[in-house]
């Protein structure tokens, strides 16, 4: 039987079976929510399965996807997820923070959290045969489908901006894609691809638009929940839930997180989610502006910051996004671009390269504190979405160059000096 029945639109409620439906609802292009049977699942399931699983990746959680193995095996398609958690706490010290741990999510394949959604697009693409899979991106997605399409011996074509990073426009065309860079925003390269797909029949990934992006990464919420069980300081305040935070842009990511915690949540495996705290560039910055005005209503913006991965102009997913925050407790926090730089040299003290967009997070960490909103006591997780390898101009601003010196002992040391 299928794994799941359906679709439901996250804002009118409108049921869907999987046939009638690929994207959004019909009726208001609400985005839709993938509801899995979890009286099925009830039945068949127990967690016992998953944490004895010895599969060291998103595939280990295979019972919980809508998608079937994929049919490549031994490839970085197989290699997505199971990221570690670092130990912060030498950061945390500094700050009054006792419980700070960061989700590295620069260790997946292609040095993002963006691989979580499109492993399963493209092992979703695989199963209903689509011809070429394709999606707009400021880098990070688009490397993650070009990455996941090559694994799996699909095509994949990428629409992104000129200004994307050039590292990662080079990572696009080192994994075989056909890629176009658009003379505009992300929002122009977005709507060119939903064009595209309808015209010649290609399969959309698109942030915020596919909604089994959102099932890739709603794994994550799976891993910390894992990780979390034998982790003693996770639990150990009674009057201190725990607190996850996470970088918005288009807010695929923080409502794949709390879609994964719902999940648990139906199946009875915890009893109730963290607190989850969204971050965006002050710069760009749709959702929370919403949340701070108290509205649904997601107004778009000029977007402009260092966070490439984070500067969108209209989140597509930005109700979701709200919502993540409104129902598990959480706030929506802002950062400068000043904020990010200095949050990449205070990660990189502890071992983590962090991209703008992933140092965010921490950097609404470092707020979220100032602010009272978390203590000491408070079991605090921040996720790093990608490698600062991605992003070498930012990574550069956020240091003091080296010094230049002759090569003698007295040079030295009167550097040293």
């Amino acid at each position: 039987m299928e794994k799941f029945y359906g679709y439901r639109c996250s804002l009118c409620g409108r049921e869907y079976s999987p046939e009638d439906v690929d994207y959004l609802c019909g009726e208001d292009q609400g985005n839709l929510d993938l509801v899995l049977d979890y009286e099925y699942l009830h039945k068949r399931l127990n967690k016992e399965t998953i944490i004895n699983s010895r599969t060291g990746s998103i595939w280990r959680y295979l019972p919980l996807l809508p998608v079937s193995e994929p049919t490549v095996q031994n490839t970085p398609l197989n290699a997505v997820g199971w990221t570690p958690v670092f130990d912060a706490s030498r950061l945390g010290i500094q700050h009054g923070l006792g419980n700070l741990w960061i989700k590295d999510e620069s260790r997946n394949p292609t040095g993002s959290f963006k691989d979580r959604a499109s492993a399963v697009v493209v092992t979703r693409a695989g199963e209903i045969k689509a011809d070429r899979i394709v999606t707009a991106s400021t880098g990070n997605a688009g490397a993650a489908l070009a990455g996941m399409a090559a694994a799996a011996g699909q095509k994949a074509v990428i629409f992104a901006p000129m200004t994307a990073p050039p590292a990662k426009i080079a990572q696009l065309l080192v994994y075989n894609a056909l890629v176009f860079l658009v003379d505009g925003s992300y929002d122009d390269a977005f709507d060119l691809t939903i064009q595209a797909a309808d015209e010649f029949g290609w399969y959309c990934r698109n942030t915020g638009y596919n909604p089994f992006t959102a099932e890739g990464k709603k794994t994550a919420a799976y891993e910390i929940w894992e990780w979390s069980l034998g982790e003693k300081s996770w639990h150990s305040y009674l009057n201190e839930t725990p607190a996850i935070f996470v970088s918005v842009g288009d807010g695929n990511i923080i409502t794949g997180i709390h879609k994964g915690y719902k999940d648990l949540v139906s199946l009875g495996w915890v009893d109730s989610p963290p607190r989850i705290f969204g971050v965006q560039a002050e710069g760009s910055a749709a959702v929370a502006h919403a949340f701070q005005n108290q509205s649904d209503r997601i107004t778009p913006v000029s977007a402009q910051t260092i966070a490439d991965s984070i500067s969108v102009d209209l989140p597509r997913d930005g109700v979701r996004a709200l919502r993540a925050v409104r129902e598990t407790g959480g706030m929506y926090l802002t950062v400068s671009d000043s904020e990010i730089l200095s949050a990449i040299k205070e990660l990189g003290k502890i071992g983590i390269f962090a991209e703008p967009a992933g140092a965010a997070a921490y950097a609404g960490v470092l707020k979220a504190a100032s602010l009272g909103s978390i203590t000491q006591e408070t079991p605090t997780l921040a996720m790093n979405t990608g490698n600062g390898l991605k992003d070498i101009k930012a990574a550069v601003q956020s240091v003091d160059e080296a010094p230049i010196i002759e090569p003698t002992l007295e040079a030295l040391q009167q550097a040293l000096g």
